[in-house]
């Protein structure tokens, strides 16, 4: 009799333990899909067409700043909810708005797809769908960007170069895809490119003394005068006495942010070469490095005469965003 109630414990534990495990496994998900900064809108097309269309237009298809011509945020395909099914849910941008007694704005994670950024907005009235997607814009454009910019780097990091120049000269690591080829290097400062159709994509390098831009009133100015005292040391143009400078119609625009788990400021502008009819964006992070006692100056800029240069400066931010520090530098 003991012998039988022992066997019968076991197998309730090991059935019971079995149940868990089953409980415990992910639920399994397709992986996601889209184009890099395409927006997938589900919603009915009246609406699309109507104020509320134009009130996520204002939001989602805002133009990237920093760009020499208009561009949107994100590439967005509209399709109404009765054909969202299917491998079309497997998009990684998703945004669903809805006519609805329920109000609400809140954005969901790998609902059909892994990585997917679901953001769902209901309301009863236009009004209240307005005010939703206006709540919600801001913290929906953020957790979409989030998902591209990894979703980028998932792709270049596939074959990563293996140039040490950026490590032994500055002390840090990038992912750096291998098509691009290291194009000058001398103490703290490192430049890296690609051929792209009729242009190039760039990345350069350096360190700044830790006390440049002391005053928060001279911050801009200050960036223009090192951008400009860089380009003229380093970056010439096509002939004799040029080279790259910041526009000087518009200031660049400038923002917090966090690079490399340290803060930093982000600049968006226009570069020129001066004498010579060439420009296009830049996207420059001045870092605080205060382990290593300096500013890391890193910058992405593109070449790309006639193009749409998006997608070139979304890569080129992927990048960036890799930065690692390594060790005390002693610069």
């Amino acid at each position: 009799m003991k012998k039988i109630w022992t066997l019968s414990f076991v197998i309730i534990l090991m059935t019971f333990m079995a149940c868990k495990d089953l409980g415990s496994k992910k639920r399994f998900l397709p992986p996601s899909t889209g184009g890099i900064n395409s927006l997938m809108v589900v919603m009915d097309t009246e609406l699309w067409k109507g104020a509320i269309g134009d009130k996520i237009r204002e939001h989602f298809a805002a133009q990237v700043l920093g760009l020499p011509q208009a561009e949107p945020i994100f590439s967005i395909t509209q399709i109404p909810p009765q054909v969202f099914n299917g491998a079309v849910t497997y998009s990684r941008s998703v945004l669903f708005v809805e006519q609805d007694t329920l109000s609400i704005g809140h954005i969901k994670t790998n609902v059909y797809a892994e990585p997917q950024k679901v953001a769902i907005v209901k309301g009863e009235t236009y009004n209240d769908l307005a005010e939703n997607i206006e709540k919600i814009s801001a913290q929906a454009i953020a957790a979409f960007k989030d998902v591209e910019i990894k979703e980028a780097q998932k792709r270049f990091t596939r074959s990563l170069s293996k140039e040490t120049a950026l490590q032994e000269e500055l002390g840090i690591s990038l992912q750096v895809p291998s098509l691009y080829k290291l194009g000058k290097r001398e103490k703290n400062f490192v430049w890296m490119d690609i051929q792209i159709p009729k242009g190039t994509m760039n990345i350069i390098a350096y360190a700044m003394p830790k006390e440049s831009f002391s005053t928060d009133s001279t911050f801009v100015r200050d960036i223009i005068r090192m951008r400009d005292s860089i380009g003229k040391k380093f970056v010439p143009g096509p002939y004799e006495n040029t080279f790259m400078i910041t526009e000087k119609a518009f200031a660049p625009y400038v923002l917090s942010a966090e690079i490399g788990g340290k803060k930093a400021a982000e600049a968006r502008g226009i570069w020129e070469i001066s004498g010579y009819p060439m420009a296009g964006p830049f996207l420059t992070y001045i870092i605080n490095d205060d382990v290593n006692d300096r500013k890391l100056v890193l910058e992405g800029f593109t070449f790309a005469p006639s193009a749409e240069k998006r997608d070139y400066m979304f890569e080129l931010e992927a990048i960036l965003r890799t930065v690692t520090f390594e060790v005390n530098t002693g610069t």
